[in-house]
Parts: structure tokens; C-alpha cells; sequence
């Protein structure tokens, strides 16, 4: 009876360790959480409560030593990447209508932007573009250079 209660409390300090890391976000209270459901699989499959201990100490290191690393760089490869409309500032794009600080259009790889020029020039249709930013649906551009 005692070995069951130990592996319900093992399993419920690994779940909210594991929902405790939605708020941290660094990796190490989800490691602390599956050593935690490792323990209590050891104590549900009727280990002693030191064997317990040792495979949430062991799976714990292993974890935050191990697997943690490996996680976080993992993601911090993906932050370097451009998404959405970030990919666009600096692109170079093709005036479609005349632009000037009330609007125009232009291309930008395939598709047609409202647009308007950051400085209040006037740009004429054909001429080549800078993205400087985005703001909402609009390209704020400058001439090229």
C-alpha cells in the first residue's frame, strides 16, 4: 500500500513540475518533472523507496546534463530565423503604381503590397524599392540605392 502512495506522490510532483516549466521555459523543471515520472514508474513497479530516490537523482543529472543542452540549442537555432514580415525589411521590390506618402502598390517576390515611402518622395511605377518596415498591410519604402 505504502509503495502505491509513493508512486502517486512521485507522479504528482512530476506533473506539476511539468506544468510549472509553461511558466519558466528553461528546460530544467521538465527534466526534474520526467525524472519524477521515472521515479514513480520505479515505485509503482515496487522498488524501495531508496531505489526511487536514486532513479530520480540518476534520470534527473541524466536529463539536465544531457537532454537539456541538446533542447536548448535546438531552439536557439530556430530564433534566427526570419518569419513573416520580419523576412521582408530589406527586400527590394518593384513599384507598380506611382508611391508616395499617401500609397501606391508594389511587387514584392510574387505578391502586390499596398505601400507608401517612408520619407515622402515620390517613387514612379517600374522603379526599384527598399522594404524598410511593415505597418499592417503597407510597405513603407524607399528608392533603391
Amino acid at each position: 500500500m505504502y509503495g502505491r502512495m509513493a508512486a502517486l506522490i512521485w507522479l504528482i510532483v512530476g506533473i506539476l513540475l511539468v506544468v510549472a516549466e509553461v511558466l519558466s521555459g528553461d528546460f530544467v523543471l521538465v527534466m526534474l518533472g520526467a525524472a519524477a515520472l521515472a521515479a514513480a514508474g520505479a515505485s509503482a513497479l515496487g522498488a524501495a523507496d531508496l531505489v526511487s530516490v536514486l532513479v530520480f537523482a540518476a534520470s534527473s543529472l541524466g536529463l539536465i546534463v544531457g537532454a537539456r543542452p541538446v533542447l536548448k540549442r535546438r531552439l536557439q537555432l530556430g530564433s534566427g530565423i526570419k518569419m513573416h514580415h520580419e523576412a521582408l525589411l530589406g527586400s527590394k521590390a518593384i513599384a507598380l503604381t506611382a508611391v508616395d506618402e499617401n500609397g501606391g502598390q508594389v511587387k514584392i517576390g510574387g505578391d502586390t503590397w499596398s505601400a507608401r515611402t517612408l520619407d515622402g518622395s515620390v517613387i514612379e511605377a517600374g522603379e526599384a524599392v527598399t522594404v524598410v518596415e511593415i505597418s499592417g498591410a503597407t510597405a513603407v519604402v524607399i528608392a533603391a540605392v
